[in-house]
C-alpha cells in the first residue's frame, strides 16, 4: 500500500493511501518497499501534517477513508465537526450520533485509523480530564496536541503560551489513536 513517512515532534508518522484517500496513519516507520516515489495525495498529506504541527495550518482537506462500521464512521465524523483547540466529553459525542453509551464512543475513538488527521484527541472525560489515548505516548501525546492546537488557536508565537514537550520514542502502542 503506498505510504509516506515523516518526522514531526511526535516522532515518525506513517501515512497510507488506498484507491485515492488517506486510509491511515500509524506511529514509527511504515512497512513496506521505501523505494517507490510518494503520490500527490501522501506529498499533500506530508505537507499538511507538517503545516499542522508548525501551528500553520488547524485543519485538513484531504479525502479521508477510515475503514469501521456504520456507527464507527458516524462518531469518526462527528469528531471533524470538533473546532480545533476545542474538546468535547465522550458523552457529548454519544448525544450528537445518537448513542447513549460514552464507552462506546471510547471504543470507536480508539479504532480511529486516522489519527491527529480524524481528531480523537480532541475527546475528553465528562470532569475534563484527558481520558485514554492509544497512540503515540498516549496521555503524553494527546496533551501535546491539544496544547498546539491551544496555541494555534490564539495566535500566540511559539513560546508565549506553555507548549508541553513532545513525548519522546513516539512508538505505536496498538490501535492508533
Amino acid at each position: 500500500m503506498p505510504h509516506i513517512t515523516l518526522h514531526t515532534p511526535l516522532g515518525e508518522l506513517t501515512v497510507f493511501e488506498d484507491r485515492g484517500a488517506i486510509v491511515a496513519l500509524d506511529w514509527g516507520r511504515g512497512v513496506g518497499p521505501d523505494d517507490a516515489a510518494p503520490t500527490p495525495l501522501l506529498q499533500a498529506a506530508a505537507a499538511q501534517l507538517q503545516d499542522y504541527f508548525d501551528g500553520v495550518r488547524a485543519t485538513f482537506d484531504l479525502p479521508l477513508d477510515p475503514q469501521g462500521s456504520t456507527f464507527r464512521r458516524k462518531v469518526w465524523d462527528a469528531l471533524c465537526r470538533i473546532p480545533p483547540g476545542e474538546t468535547r466529553s465522550y458523552l457529548d459525542i454519544a448525544r450528537d450520533v445518537g448513542c447513549r453509551s460514552a464507552r462506546a464512543i471510547g471504543q470507536a475513538n480508539g479504532d480511529n485509523p486516522i489519527p491527529i488527521i480524524i481528531p480523537c484527541h480532541r475527546v475528553v472525560a465528562a470532569d475534563g480530564s484527558l481520558g485514554g489515548y492509544s497512540g503515540g505516548e498516549g496521555a503524553a501525546t494527546k496533551r501535546f496536541l491539544l496544547a498546539l492546537e491551544a496555541r494555534s488557536r490564539t495566535g500566540a508565537a511559539p513560546g508565549e503560551l506553555p507548549l508541553s514537550s513532545p513525548p519522546t520514542g513516539g512508538q505505536h502502542q496498538g490501535p492508533n489513536r
